[in-house]
């Protein structure tokens, strides 16, 4: 697979670079009793240890699915986006303590010309690698590339402060080493704080991407006959596979052998345009027969246009003979109480048409 290829090349080249990075800073620091410089040199190993986890998960998530997994395993690479954070905040920790100790027991940094030189030259490497990593984990769509690639650009700002400090120390004898090894410890705890939250969230399910869902959305109601999409669900299965469904408003008089056409053409140009795999394509049926129940409509319409925090009425269908009307409302996560709006929504509408059983679905905001 070419994605996994792109993914596995990238990360080797960022170990090779990582590594010997590491290796130059690492004896640099030691020999000049820079505490900055080292521990620069251990964030260079976390990364290189970073990219080690991203081919390894590259690998696993690219296992063909079997019967115990029928949609693969693509989600391990959210796995693998865990233990990198969980490396880069031992990192940082390990970082800090050895910064503390510094504070408490100093040395005096000794720099000369060719340590500086290697530590500009690694500010420079590191901003060029971290385009590079970044540009293909934005093309692989791979989290843990585009991770890595931020994680490396930001990594060129900790040495080029390394710098800094050995320019005030060479010019005023002051030494921040210490000082600056606990400020870049807890940028390093930071972003490893930030991964870990924004993969427990990637796991946990967040909203579907807005473009995505409108794009969705657009190409759904370019088909004749579509009134209205609505429910846009979609799951991720890893980065290369989406699962949804999606509601679809039709006209009520559509036959069986009508919709299945539609609903099979719908899933192909979905799939086609935008890599999402519809599995269940619901139906509304739309009123087209009866005036007196567009006018039930408009008049619920109306009474909802009052209502701020309702984003959505759709869904609507109307049974005469029945006396029974059901639609659904979508309100806004930010309402106030959204329950108690609920049950003020549905007693109003039930008061003005006491003639009908009034059947209303709360449903959420999932989509835009």
């Amino acid at each position: 697979m070419e994605r996994e290829k792109t993914i596995i090349r990238t990360s080797l080249i960022g170990i090779g670079v990582n590594v010997l990075l590491a290796a130059f800073k690492a004896v640099m620091g030691l020999l000049s009793h820079s505490v900055a410089i080292v521990l620069d040199a251990v964030n260079n190993l976390s990364d290189a240890l970073s990219s080690l986890v991203t081919i390894i998960g590259a690998k696993l998530a690219g296992k063909e699915p079997d019967k115990k997994h029928p949609l693969g395993y693509g989600r391990i690479e959210y796995l693998t986006a865990i233990v990198i954070a969980v490396l880069i905040l031992y990192a940082g920790v390990t970082s800090l303590v050895e910064s503390v100790k510094k504070i408490i027991h100093p040395d005096v940094p000794d720099y000369s010309t060719v340590t500086l030189v290697i530590v500009a030259a690694a500010v420079v490497t590191k901003l060029l690698l971290g385009r590079f990593v970044k540009k293909a984990g934005e093309k692989t769509r791979s989290e843990a590339l585009i991770a890595s690639g931020t994680d490396a650009s930001f990594d060129a700002v900790i040495s080029a402060s390394t710098l800094v400090a050995a320019f005030i120390f060479l010019k005023f004898g002051l030494s921040l080493e210490a000082y600056l090894g606990i400020i870049i410890s807890l940028v390093i705890i930071k972003a490893g704080l930030e991964q870990l939250r924004d993969t427990i969230s990637e796991i946990l399910g967040e909203r579907i991407d807005a473009d995505l869902s409108r794009n969705v959305k657009e190409t759904i109601l370019g088909f004749p006959g579509v009134h209205g999409a609505y429910d846009l669900i979609i799951h991720t299965y890893g980065p290369q596979l989406l699962i949804g469904s999606v509601h679809i408003s039709v006209d009520d008089t559509i036959t069986a052998r009508e919709l299945d056409r539609l609903e099979h053409a719908i899933s192909r140009k979905v799939a086609e345009e935008h890599q999402v795999i519809l599995t269940g394509i619901s139906v509304y049926a739309y009123n087209t027969s009866d005036p007196e129940m567009r006018d039930i409509e408009d008049g619920i319409l109306h009474i909802l246009s009052g209502y701020p925090d309702v984003l959505q009425m759709h869904g609507f269908h109307a049974e005469k003979s029945l006396k029974q009307i059901h639609f659904d409302i979508i309100i806004s996560f930010d309402a106030k109480n959204r329950q108690e709006l609920y049950q003020e929504i549905c007693e109003r509408i039930q008061h003005q048409y006491p003639a009908y059983k009034i059947s209303i679905d709360l449903d959420s905001d999932i989509s835009d």
